[in-house]
């Protein structure tokens, strides 16, 4: 069994596969220890899996895996994860946004007694719209979830075989690895880098699929949306009953006449609105419930070579 198992999920890369096995060769050849590298192909459209078949003909030390469809970013990367045995675990971006040449000093603190060193990104070389995107999502998912999640810390990590073990025997199927990275504890560090840009191609990583990312780490992490919904329900609830004190002592007391169904009919839509979007937040919880128990695999391996 190798050290060292290093997974990167790829999905339509074909632009930059020689360039990432330039790169993470040479760090495999400055640490001189034995490692296995998982490409886990994520059902890419385009030549990646030809060319990765190729770089594992070339070199022993890269293996792959192939599923039958795209599954998506996260699910990859626990597969890579699954299907890979290693004492030591590290996960970068097929991109080359994560720098490999960061992994001889994630191994160093990885020896020094840590289980988990997460990555900080201190610069990101992405538009001004993604970075604010990104460090509103940080900081609020920060503020509501029952977690110390770290701030601006991605999937770019290493993780010891006892977090990597941890991880496989959680069935989860919305996941978002670097909240159940936090969930499982042990001694974690945070290892600070400047985020580069892409090698080569277009990010598949749209604004859409980053606010789902987003979306599946605050339904799974925080209670926040159930109890806000209950909040808004008491309210609306309080608001009514003054409001029926209101209309009473007025007719009762200083005998107004109560005219026209404008009120009515406003506080019939204020009521309504909040009973839709408190229904929307359950019926989401449930959904994902739905989706659990039908117990489907995560993912389907078309095939593989490790």
């Amino acid at each position: 069994m190798p050290l060292l198992g290093i997974v990167v999920p790829i999905f339509n890369e074909e632009q930059i596969i020689d360039h990432l096995y330039e790169r993470v060769s040479r760090v495999l050849d400055s640490l001189d220890e034995p490692a296995k590298v998982c490409l886990v192909d994520d059902g890419s459209l385009d030549g990646s899996l030809a060319g990765i078949k190729r770089l594992c003909e070339k070199d022993s030390r890269f293996g792959y895996v192939s599923f039958s469809r795209n599954f998506g970013h996260q699910t990859a990367v626990v597969a890579g994860l699954r299907e890979l045995d290693a004492d030591v675990y590290v996960v970068i971006d097929g991109d080359l946004q994560d720098p490999p040449e960061m992994i001889p000093g994630l191994l160093e603190k990885w020896r020094s007694g840590y289980e988990v060193v997460y990555c900080i990104r201190q610069a990101r070389k992405e538009n001004v719209l993604k970075r604010w995107a990104y460090a509103g999502f940080y900081r609020l998912l920060r503020r509501i979830s029952y977690l110390s999640i770290p701030l601006d810390s991605g999937d770019f990590c290493l993780m010891d075989r006892i977090i990597v073990e941890h991880l496989r025997r959680m069935p989860e199927h919305n996941l978002f690895v670097r909240g159940l990275r936090t969930w499982v504890g042990y001694r974690q560090i945070g290892y600070t880098y400047d985020r580069e840009e892409r090698a080569g191609g277009r990010t598949k990583y749209s604004l859409g699929k980053l606010f789902a990312l987003a979306y599946d780490g605050l339904i799974s992490f925080s209670f926040f949306p159930l109890r806000t919904a209950m909040r808004l329900g008491l309210l609306a609830s309080l608001a009514s009953f003054l409001a029926t004190c209101y209309l009473i002592v007025k007719k009762l007391v200083f005998d107004i006449p109560l005219l026209g169904w404008t009120s009515t009919a406003v506080l019939i839509l204020f009521m309504g609105g909040i009973q839709l979007f408190t229904i929307g937040i359950m019926g989401e919880y449930i959904c994902r419930i739905f989706d659990e128990v039908k117990g489907r695999p995560l993912y389907i391996i078309r095939e593989k070579k490790l």
